[in-house]
């Protein structure tokens, strides 16, 4: 499932150029005169949910804001966010944080093995604009608050294990988090125009209580190597942990985070662009920038990340045209879904079942831009094995 940046990818011929846009070997893209489809094919007409899906995938509505989770008694929280799958037996869980200030937190779906929602409960309560996470190795979720000198929570799908806030991975404007099991690292991006890119690295692999937070060092080039360097004092008090160390790289508004295969891609809101640091090689370079796009960049808005089994990356929308769009091994992106009538929304918490098979998002304020109107939805289809 290695990967090619944009930056350094050969040049894709026309067959595959036909299917969206390429990068080409240099500072600029080279795109087709219009955008084409994915390897998914085109957009059909928006569904009965609004959705716009390639041929062959069909979406259904798994959860509204303030409404009780159909075949539950659980009433739906507000403002969905980042989210991730876990197995559980035969079935699945679906975790969602909750963008909300001071009542925040995240609540939990539970399916059988044929996708029919089983129950839905609380997992993580009364905390502060919980946006996105990561999942871990152990099979617990990471909530991440987005505020200044915000905490990581370290919560059970299950419900069953209370929440335990984990101050030693560092208080500020958190965003997402993604494990590193090769390494046996915590990656953490930070939502500040200023912000700064991140490592945690426990004392104890699976055991988040203790541990070395440290911050990525490199130029200001948008290409070469990085090292990281310790933060000294991560509860970031009186410094902010983004100003502690000389060196660390200026990320603009860190966003999505998802590591495979000795690779991290990251999504940085405030500039357009998606980064991947090889780390193997300790380098880091631009996969995805939406203002080196000639003829209108197919993404934009980028923010929440996942990856599939096949190796494309999904990345949903902030803004932009309410798009998820894929980026695939051979350096096509192209939209995978388009919802319609939600202008004042965003996509959040793209996440894969554990087998592959359905897809779960949400729309943050759905068609009313408010937080109480949030959707969560699901689509399955012929996804790439």
């Amino acid at each position: 499932m290695e990967r090619r940046s944009f930056l350094r990818g050969a040049v894709i011929g026309t067959s595959a150029a036909a299917f969206g846009y390429t990068m080409m070997r240099g500072a600029a893209y080279a795109a087709p005169a219009q955008p084409g489809p994915g390897p998914y094919g085109a957009l059909g007409a928006a569904d009965a949910n609004g959705i716009q899906l390639p041929a062959g995938f069909t979406s259904r509505v798994i959860a509204r804001s303030g409404q009780t989770v159909p075949g539950t008694s659980y009433v739906w929280h507000n403002a969905p966010d980042g989210g991730a799958c876990f197995a559980d037996g035969t079935g699945w869980i679906y975790v969602s944080n909750s963008e909300i200030s001071s009542t925040g937190g995240a609540s939990a779906i539970k399916f059988n093995s044929s996708g029919t929602v089983t129950s839905a409960y609380r997992i993580l309560s009364n905390t502060n604009r919980n946006c996105a996470g990561g999942k871990t190795p152990w099979n617990t979720w990471l909530s991440c608050e987005e505020v200044d000198t915000g905490y990581v929570y370290e919560t059970d799908p299950w419900g069953v294990n209370a929440a335990t806030r984990r101050a030693a991975m560092g208080r500020f404007n958190h965003e997402a988090a993604a494990a590193d099991p090769v390494r046996r690292v915590i990656y953490l991006t930070e939502d500040k125009s200023d912000g700064r890119f991140y490592r945690f690295v426990p004392g104890t692999w699976g055991n988040l209580s203790s541990g070395t937070l440290q911050v990525l060092v490199a130029g200001t080039a948008t290409s070469g190597s990085f090292t990281w360097q310790n933060v000294p004092d991560p509860d970031g008090s009186p410094t902010a942990t983004r100003y502690q160390v000389s060196g660390a790289k200026v990320f603009n508004g860190g966003e999505g985070c998802h590591y495979a295969n000795d690779t991290v891609w990251f999504t940085t809101k405030g500039d357009g662009r998606v980064w991947q640091l090889n780390l193997a090689t300790s380098t880091y370079e631009l996969a995805y920038d939406d203002s080196l796009v000639s003829g209108g960049a197919p993404l934009t808005g980028v923010d929440n990340v996942t990856g599939s089994s096949s190796g494309d990356l999904y990345i949903a929308e902030d803004g932009g045209n309410m798009e998820i769009c894929i980026i695939t091994p051979d350096d096509v992106v192209a939209p995978f879904l388009r919802i319609n009538g939600q202008s004042s929304s965003e996509i959040c918490g793209p996440a894969f079942s554990p087998d592959g098979k359905r897809f779960y998002f949400s729309s943050q304020r759905g068609t009313s831009g408010s937080s109480s109107g949030g959707i969560t939805y699901e689509v399955t289809g012929p996804f790439r094995a």
